[in-house]
């Protein structure tokens, strides 16, 4: 099978190779990808970019955003059969015994194990999961719209589980990639009363795209001061909630300045730079921060039901489809801001 290989830690050290296909042993079963949705955490891989506590195997294949179809199940595996259309969670692997794992929030699990990382993951035509992570696709919703759960659960996540919106309340949201993206669509359905989404001067087609979505502003960091900007709105005093999802640490001084005193910051973006600056201006304003990490099974099905119901429009932001075999154009749109999202499909799924 062809499958998508990260074999270096090295930047550009990804390949499509040929390998063996899976099988599904006892307890899982063997998924048929028909689309990967790409993460901006698949692109760091590719540069070798990513957060150093982002410790992984090689070589690996990449990939953790699927949808496909069960080609076959293992002995032991009941309420699936071949033929369901699915999605899978990321945590390839949890211990299952430890107190996270035990109270519903094994995405923290410390023995946890994800794929594309630990695991080899979904930019291959076939892969093996565990019925714990499987979800069933709505009928309504197509494999390409299905691809995006995984990034839209994480922004879920950040905004819904983590932090709090309240109906009116003013959100900024920092970083115009796909989960600032995906954040706004949910800020929104949240009751968001005013938003503002900046972007830098990459951004501007996603910035655009932000705008179409329903952001009352969008903002080019490097040629405006989105501080000032905050201050206007509203009563003055900042934001209820700032949603960071940037990945560059230097972002979260620049959200202590626009966050309210008694606000909050959603920190959901992370990379390896250290921080540089004092984080008083968090104490002194009693505002909080949440650390945002990943999704569990609850997160997947109500972002599920949200597509069917058509409250969350994953269309709207799956920029191009390339065939596997193009997977550097489609890293590349993403790269260079002219997609929000870019996906893979499998050769099966172009027939």
């Amino acid at each position: 099978m062809k499958a998508l290989v990260k074999y270096a830690a090295a930047d550009g050290a990804l390949e499509v190779r040929d390998l063996p296909e899976p099988v599904a042993g006892p307890g899982t079963v063997l998924v048929r990808v028909h689309t990967v949705g790409v993460c901006g955490s698949d692109i760091h891989m590719w540069h070798n970019t990513q957060s150093k506590s982002s410790v992984g195997v090689l070589p690996v294949t990449l990939g953790h955003e699927s949808a496909g179809v069960i080609a076959a199940v293992g002995d032991g595996v009941t309420g699936w059969a071949a033929g369901d259309r699915v999605v899978c969670e990321t945590a390839a692997s949890i211990c299952g015994v430890c107190a996270l794992c035990r109270s519903g929030r094994y995405n923290l699990c410390p023995w946890r194990e994800g794929y594309g990382l630990k695991r080899d993951g979904a930019m291959a035509e076939y892969m093996v999961a565990e019925p714990r992570v499987l979800h069933r696709i709505p009928e309504s919703v197509s494999f390409g719209a299905a691809a995006m759960t995984e990034p839209y659960a994480v922004a879920y996540n950040a905004v819904v589980e983590r932090a709090e919106i309240n109906p009116g309340d003013l959100v900024v949201i920092q970083g115009a990639g796909a989960i600032g993206v995906l954040a706004l669509e949910v800020a929104i359905l949240r009751g968001a009363g005013t938003t503002v989404v900046l972007g830098t001067d990459i951004d501007a087609e996603r910035l655009d795209k932000a705008k179409a979505l329903g952001a009352d502003h969008v903002l080019d960091i490097t040629r405006e001061d989105p501080v000032a900007l905050v201050a206007s709105l509203h009563d003055g005093l900042g934001a209820d909630l700032v949603v960071d999802a940037t990945g560059v640490s230097v972002a979260l001084e620049q959200g202590m300045r626009m966050v309210r005193p008694g606000g909050a910051i959603a920190k959901v973006g992370w990379g390896p730079q250290p921080l540089g600056f004092t984080i008083d201006p968090l104490v002194k304003k009693a505002a909080t921060l949440y650390g945002c990490y990943s999704h569990t099974w609850r997160t997947w099905e109500n972002v599920l039901r949200l597509f069917a119901d058509g409250r969350l429009h994953p269309e709207r932001v799956l920029g191009g489809v390339y065939p596997i075999e193009e997977w550097e154009e489609a890293f590349s749109a993403m790269q260079r801001g002219q997609h929000v999202k870019s996906a893979l499909r499998m050769p099966w799924a172009a027939r």
